[in-house]
């Protein structure tokens, strides 16, 4: 970790420095700063001063906070990140910062902005159906279990501390806010229990506000949302946790159990297995658990960093192709390049290149393939392939909002992963 300091004693701490923070108004209050180094993105609601700039091609978060507190939010940003936990990736903290009247400035934490991710406010505004609320219940529900399983106490959740992005039509939650995070060894069930409940409390407040600014449907059951929260954590924590007793004969089952882990986006890296004296029963229990099985796959065969559920997506669509060619006995990662080519990568560049930038390409392959499916059960043929990009250019993705966090005129560069 490096720390500069300039000839006006402001301090940037911060991992590997970028050049272009010292060019920032930081003798300025945040919330004072001029339009022409902002971006005009969704922001959330927070307790303090947040604004999305334009730095070096890029689009950074800049929260104006005390200094104590940004160094700790900073330092568990990293420990997340380095753990490979759903988060934002935290750049500097900017310390030392005088006003040109001499008057001091609060602190600023740095990190970098999220693409494609939304708040949930802007998810609502856009689209306002009531099934939207379930799906982010669910996402903040995989990220609290993520979480806890580290050892990671949020002390502060909820819906305004989390981004989303598109998942193959589901969600993925990032956590945004670590200012009251703590990292342990090990969680206790207080520690679980108080961050559940403080999620559940929160949601509720959140969506009851949502329905007051007419954003939500008045007819959705808020704590009924609420409590879906809670119920969500409790299955798939005890699914990844429990243990689990068996007859020595039927050791399928660590398998079976493998599975059942493994179709809820998890993979086990390690098992802890159990005889009794006699050595009739077996018990076991996942012991090391983590998030991604789908994505490590796509990305170890692929290259493409996905979402679990457009992983998954393409993992499916990879099979039939498989099976289509007849190459089931031929290594998979030929078979996976093969596919890249001609189906995933032709299928992404024959949306126009301006439509392009409204979704990411893994979500773009994936809306195709669900457009493919709804007119050909709707048509009752096999519609293809190249009809089905073009139905779904003209009748859905034309008609979408943009959700790529670029400016039109800010200087940010496309993507160039397919161009």
């Amino acid at each position: 970790m490096a720390t500069m300091t300039t000839a006006q004693q402001l301090q940037i701490t911060a991992a590997r420095v970028d050049p272009a923070l010292l060019d920032l108004p930081w003798e300025v209050p945040l919330e004072e700063w001029p339009e022409d180094v902002l971006a005009a993105l969704p922001r959330g609601i927070s307790r303090h001063v947040v604004r999305f700039v334009k730095l070096s091609g890029r689009i950074i978060a800049v929260k104006e906070i005390g200094e104590s507190v940004a160094h700790h939010e900073y330092d568990q940003l990293r420990a997340l990140g380095r753990l490979d936990t759903p988060s934002v990736q935290p750049l500097a903290v900017i310390t030392g910062r005088v006003a040109p009247d001499g008057e001091p400035l609060n602190s600023a934490l740095v990190t970098e902005h999220l693409q494609y991710s939304l708040p949930y406010r802007a998810l609502f505004s856009q689209y306002m159906r009531p099934e939207t609320a379930d799906r982010l219940i669910d996402a903040l529900a995989v990220l609290l279990v993520r979480l806890h399983l580290t050892g990671f106490y949020w002390g502060d959740v909820s819906l305004s501390n989390t981004l989303f992005r598109r998942d193959a039509g589901a969600f993925a939650a990032y956590l945004v806010d670590a200012e009251t995070g703590e990292l342990h060894p090990q969680l206790t069930v207080g520690q679980r229990n108080y961050d559940l409940d403080l999620a559940r409390t929160n949601i509720i407040g959140e969506l009851m506000d949502l329905q007051a600014g007419e954003a939500l449907d008045e007819d959705v059951d808020v704590i009924e949302v609420g409590n879906q929260i809670v119920e969500r954590y409790e299955s798939l924590w005890a699914e990844l946790t429990r243990e689990e007793s068996f007859e020595a004969g039927d050791r399928w089952r660590v398998e079976a159990r493998i599975n059942r882990l493994n179709e809820l986006g998890y993979d086990v890296g390690e098992l802890s297995i159990t005889t009794d004296i006699d050595g009739t029963t077996v018990s076991i229990q996942p012991k090391v658990v983590d998030a991604g099985h789908f994505h490590r796959q796509v990305m170890r065969l692929t290259g493409q960093d996905v979402q679990e559920n457009q992983a998954r997506r393409m993992l499916n669509d990879l099979d039939a192709y498989r099976a289509a060619t007849d190459r089931q006995n031929e290594d998979l990662t030929l078979v996976a390049h093969d596919w890249l080519d001609e189906v995933f990568t032709p299928t992404v560049r024959a949306v126009p290149r301006d439509l392009r930038r409204k979704l990411e390409p893994a979500e773009i392959f994936h809306e195709v393939l669900e457009h493919r499916w709804f007119i050909s059960e709707q048509q009752q043929r096999d519609v293809p392939l190249h009809e089905a990009i073009r139905s779904y250019t003209e009748n859905v993705l034309r008609h979408r909002p943009d959700e790529r966090a670029f400016l039109h005129h800010g200087g940010i560069a496309d993507d160039p992963a397919i161009d």
